[in-house]
């Protein structure tokens, strides 16, 4: 007997109410496999937010977060890169009372100040910690950003004047 083996991305939904607005969070987890990566357009298109999870046991996993970071820009193509919304989560902190830990708390904040000071939350999957916290902050911040793209900066004038051509009762 054969072993199956399917390549999935897990989807998740949720709706989280920020300011008395409700925001829909669509999660599309890729569990960090690189086989997903050719994915991404269709997957990265329209986002508002990427969130950036390493276990903090692997130093590969938090190694690979620059490739990861700019891969989704690349694919994502977000009209403004230098601006979009990052958040960064240390995972697995629960794991052996944190001794197997490899990845320091510092060294991850420090790699989130040099990226604009991306939000950085250590969160525990398994144990439901920071979960919640680190999710009501991508709804509020992208919620903000939403708000901020929706100003219009060039307000159409009270006024506009119209050029009398010819002697007629017609402006045009």
């Amino acid at each position: 007997m054969f072993g199956m083996y399917y390549l999935f991305v897990d989807d998740f939904f949720a709706v989280l109410v920020i300011e008395s607005i409700h925001v829909c969070i669509n999660r599309w987890d890729t569990a960090g496999q690189e086989r997903f990566q050719s994915l991404g357009v269709v997957f990265y298109r329209g986002a508002d937010c990427c969130v950036l999870v390493y276990n903090v046991n692997v130093q590969k996993s938090f190694d690979n977060l620059n490739n990861w970071c700019e891969e989704f820009l690349k694919q994502a193509s977000p009209a403004n890169p230098g601006k979009f919304l990052f958040i960064l989560l240390g995972n697995k902190v629960d794991i052996d009372g944190g001794n197997s830990r490899v990845v320091s708390e510092k060294k991850a904040k420090d790699w989130s100040s040099s990226r604009s000071d991306i939000p950085y939350f250590e969160t525990s999957a398994k144990e439901d910690q920071n979960v919640d916290v680190a999710f009501q902050c991508v709804a509020k911040t992208s919620h903000v950003n939403d708000q901020l793209q929706d100003i219009d900066f060039n307000p159409i004038p009270d006024e506009v004047p119209i050029e009398q051509r010819g002697g007629g009762s017609c402006a045009c």
